[in-house]
């Protein structure tokens, strides 16, 4: 007797996937085609029921967000608050800025870039904080919204993009590069400088700063004093510095900061220390500022007299 006509369905039991038919004790042959589909039809129910039944309501969440275009003529800053379901949405704030611009508003301006939380391009204010967008999670209280603006106390070039000239101005002053007074700093990629396992443990907590100004823009010496005090990040980069045991520059680089303005305008208010997205603490590298100017000073007024 031929067999019926076999169609496959992956996720039946083995015994049905037989080319056909079954043979019962009595010997009686059942085509299996319309178990098959009767089987088929009952699945497809069950999962239409369980889908319906684990459906999760959307949880609204609002995102308060500065929003200011210079090149409107007559705009002014303002807020923007837009609305998001966080159950398709990522669990970060740089999820829910991409979000909006890819679907609500192509118009919103921010920086972002590798999103690894190693870059700094996504600093911005959140929630009254400076920190990573890309690190801060979405508060998950539906009933409060979630406020986003650019770093304080900087301008602002176009919504949550503020303009770094003068931090990387700041940063370039402090030359943050190795300088060796023999001049073999020119064949760099030539020559190799040795360090002791424990001359390179003093960069540690130095070297991982990404120049994402959180820290600087926290800073109230920084906001009155932006264009004479260097800030907490520069001055830690500027520490790092001073303290490799490969650079022949660390009494030029102090002398570069006696003045009453570059260091000494921290008052250890210790905002910076705070905010740092890293963990890293930058008071405590001008704290070190400090004492080596100090001993600087001290050892300069001995030689001249």
């Amino acid at each position: 007797m031929k067999s019926s006509q076999h169609i496959n369905i992956g996720f039946l039991p083995p015994y049905l996937h037989s080319p056909g038919k079954i043979e019962m004790a009595s010997s009686t042959v059942v085509k299996i085609a319309p178990v098959k589909r009767a089987l088929l039809q009952l699945i497809q129910t069950r999962c239409a029921q369980t889908a319906a039944a684990t459906e999760v309501a959307p949880r609204m969440k609002k995102f308060s967000i500065y929003r200011f275009n210079p090149e409107k003529q007559g705009d002014k800053p303002k807020v923007q608050t837009y609305e998001l379901d966080l159950n398709k949405c990522g669990p970060m704030v740089l999820d829910a800025l991409i979000k909006i611009k890819d679907e609500i508003d192509p118009t919103l301006t921010f920086r972002r870039s590798c999103r690894e939380g190693i870059c700094g391009s996504c600093s911005m204010n959140i929630g009254g904080e400076n920190t990573l967008a890309c690190l801060r999670k979405i508060d998950p209280n539906t009933s409060k919204a979630m406020k986003i603006y650019p770093l304080p106390h900087m301008y602002v070039i176009k919504d949550l993009v503020p303009d770094m000239s003068n931090f990387y101005a700041q940063y370039r002053a402090i030359e943050p590069y190795l300088k060796k007074k023999d001049g073999s700093e020119k064949d760099i990629g030539k020559t190799q400088y040795l360090q002791s396992v424990k001359d390179r443990a003093k960069l540690d907590g130095l070297y991982e700063c990404i120049l994402c100004a959180c820290c600087s823009t926290s800073c109230p010496s920084y906001w009155w004093n932006s264009d004479k005090y260097l800030g907490p990040a520069v001055l830690m980069q500027a520490y790092r510095w001073m303290i490799d045991s490969r650079d022949d520059f660390t009494n030029e680089r102090l002398s570069m900061m006696e003045d009453k303005f570059s260091v000494y305008r921290c008052h250890t208010i210790m905002n910076c220390t705070k905010t740092c997205p890293k963990g890293l603490n930058p008071g405590l590298a001008i704290g070190e500022i400090k004492k080596m100017l100090a001993l600087y000073q001290s050892e300069a007024k001995t030689a001249k007299a």
